[in-house]
């Protein structure tokens, strides 16, 4: 009986830590979206402050260059979050824990 107790116990955590992941994620999404159009709204407007057309201010490379390299990092921790890469996933680190743990144990055995 423990055992299950301590099995579904187990199994909450990865899950309340599983939602703590996709929440932060999703706070993530939301800041990159809210500042990032702040950001290209007040490059835009100074932009065509400063001459440009409308059309030629959208387009600068200053407009675009932080969604695009946050971007990266946006899509890296959706990457690591949905486990869409195999390495260093929770497979992986569960696979290594147990590696470790039958090391371990066959280096006691010997000394016994």
């Amino acid at each position: 009986m423990e055992v299950r107790e301590n099995n579904n116990r187990e199994k909450l955590e990865r899950a309340k830590k599983r939602v703590e992941e996709l929440k932060g994620f999703y706070i993530h999404l939301t800041i990159y979206i809210l500042v990032n159009t702040f950001i290209s709204t007040i490059q835009i407007m100074d932009n065509i402050r400063d001459g440009e057309s409308f059309n030629d201010a959208i387009w600068n490379f200053g407009t675009f260059a932080v969604w695009f390299f946050w971007g990266i990092g946006l899509f890296s921790h959706g990457v690591k979050v949905y486990s869409l890469i195999p390495f260093f996933g929770k497979d992986w680190e569960r696979k290594q824990i147990q590696k470790y743990m039958d090391k371990d144990k066959k280096e006691a055995e010997k000394y016994r």
